[in-house]
């Protein structure tokens, strides 16, 4: 059983700095893509960044500003988001894929101007 856990997200003003947190269980985290979506009330999930082995890719409303990395022997991801702006609030999913997608519960991230 595949279980993903965020953590990290908060009220934040802009130009400051948070850093998330998805600890996965269920062994398969190190085979896996893993990645963060964000969601806003209304809209679609927007992917913000991914990874496997390779190269991160990133959103171009990010780039720059956004770091994910990942540590496979805690079985943990992370995003690193520094200045962040008002449109960057939203709530943020982790998700791996192996088999299948699977999905963390959000953490809400508010950035206030």
């Amino acid at each position: 059983q595949v279980q993903l856990v965020e953590s990290g997200g908060g009220l934040v003003q802009a130009g400051g700095s948070l850093r998330l947190s998805c600890a996965a269980s269920g062994g398969i985290f190190s085979r896996s893509l893993v990645g963060w979506y964000r969601q806003t009330p209304g809209n679609q999930r927007e992917l913000v960044a991914r990874m496997s082995s390779g190269t991160p890719m990133y959103a171009d409303s990010v780039k720059g500003r956004f770091t994910i990395s990942r540590e496979n022997d805690k079985n943990t991801l992370y995003l690193q988001m520094n200045s962040l702006k008002p449109e960057d609030t939203a709530v943020y999913f982790c998700y791996l894929q192996y088999t299948r997608v699977y999905w963390g519960q959000g953490t809400q991230v508010t950035v206030s101007s």
